[in-house]
């Protein structure tokens, strides 16, 4: 059974990152999508929240699930049998800042990174510019689901 992980932050997760992780199902017998702390940035969502909000934009999508990643990606990776790491780029400025984690991660973890292109139709979608769209009162909601835009939406207004 060949099993990839599509790791991240997902503060939030986005409709750009949905389309990767349905892409993947089709080259991969099961997904997990692993939610991250990334100790460079400050969230506007705590890890519980991304958490259920990834299970819930991900629930109706076969051979995927949650969970969340406490230490070293490679350390969750081998826990877990993962054949390889999923990453989405968007642009040479993606692949300038993942090319040497991937490096790394083959490296310290012997585990191969698969990089995926954006869709041409998602390659402006990052959560830091959905929320900072949000923070200014713009409408978001055709680049992330549903539930993560509701809880956007009342995390702003807070």
């Amino acid at each position: 059974m060949k099993k990839a992980l599509f790791p991240g932050s997902f503060d939030p997760i986005t409709n750009g990152h949905l389309h990767l992780i349905q892409r993947a199902t089709n080259l991969f017998d099961e997904v997990i999508v692993g939610v991250a702390q990334n100790t460079g940035k400050n969230g506007l969502f705590t890890l519980d929240e991304r958490t259920q909000l990834a299970q819930e934009a991900v629930q109706a999508v076969p051979n995927v699930h949650v969970a969340t990643i406490d230490g070293l990606t490679v350390d969750f990776a081998h826990k877990n049998s993962v054949t390889a790491i999923i990453r989405g780029l968007r642009n040479a400025q993606d692949f300038n800042y993942e090319q040497p984690i991937a490096a790394m991660n083959a490296k310290i973890g012997q585990i191969e990174t698969l990089f995926m292109l954006a869709d041409p139709d998602d390659v402006m979608i990052s959560s830091s510019v959905i929320k900072e769209i949000a923070h200014a009162g713009g409408d978001v909601s055709a680049f992330v689901p549903t539930n993560v835009n509701e809880l956007l939406i009342q995390k702003i207004k807070e």
